[in-house]
């Protein structure tokens, strides 16, 4: 897995991303929102392909509607424990990056 933790470079890091990647997404980003870079994500047809799991302390339904209308495969509350973070994290690196089969490249 790799980390992305500033807004600031998130485009540029994105276009390096390869197909069998999974964008993790915090919904609170300095900066800019991370609805506006899921919105980008979505609408950039050589970006709109990789899953965009949002991953944020935020339970508000509102957040969990906006993520999936902007196209997020998974909306994840994290956890506020060390052993639950953990727990979530390994499941979703587990999930994404050895059981879902992606198309081949074109």
């Amino acid at each position: 897995m790799s980390f992305m933790w500033s807004s600031m470079v998130w485009m540029p890091w994105l276009f390096c991303a390869k197909r069998g990647s999974t964008i993790l997404l915090d919904l609170n980003l300095p900066r800019k929102d991370g609805r506006e870079v899921l919105a980008d994500v979505k609408s950039d047809e050589s970006l709109r392909s990789i899953p965009v799991v949002v991953w944020t302390s935020s339970r508000a339904e509102e957040d969990v509607t906006t993520s999936y209308e902007l196209q997020a495969s998974a909306f994840v509350t994290k956890p506020v424990d060390l052993d639950g973070f953990k727990k979530i994290i390994h499941g979703i690196e587990s999930f994404w990056l050895s059981v879902v089969r992606f198309p081949p490249e074109k």
